[in-house]
């Protein structure tokens, strides 16, 4: 494991590139900032996602049915750096859309706390191993939307 603390502006610039690759439904740009053996849970999820591999399978089987993000925006992140490695959290707003036929278009937007957690590899950069998505309280979230409580 590297002893080498990352910088929170590296952090940040992996944690938006997530950010954006999700944002844009870019499956594959998404995945690759994603350790191989990296695990994902997901408070919709009754389970854990054991590995990138069945993360992928899911995100897959959402694509089959018409998903797709047409929002995504970060706010309140928190970076917390340690030798080898950091923690990223934020909140974050997306919306979606999901459905195959034109006329049955349905859109959905959410707002959750999430949190990444990077290793740094030996060439320095960073990659995620862990994902944690968690609800917010209602009234968290309606202040993230800007709506008064």
């Amino acid at each position: 494991m590297s002893t080498v603390i990352p910088s929170e502006q590296d952090v940040l610039a992996v944690a938006n590139k997530i950010v954006d690759a999700f944002a844009a439904t870019n499956t594959q740009e998404y995945f690759s900032l994603f350790a191989p053996e990296a695990s994902f849970i997901f408070h919709p999820e009754s389970s854990r996602l054991e590995n990138r591999a069945k993360y992928e399978e899911l995100w897959n089987s959402w694509l089959v049915e018409g998903w797709q993000v047409i929002g995504c925006q970060s706010s309140d992140q928190l970076v917390q750096v340690f030798a080898g490695g950091a923690i990223f959290s934020h909140t974050v707003a997306t919306e979606i859309k999901t459905g195959t036929d034109p006329e049955n278009i349905a859109t959905d937007s959410y707002v959750e706390r999430e949190t990444i957690v990077f290793r740094q590899e030996a060439d320095g950069s960073l990659i995620a191993i862990h994902e944690h998505l968690s609800t917010v309280p209602e009234e968290a979230a309606s202040e993230t939307n800007g709506e008064n409580a």
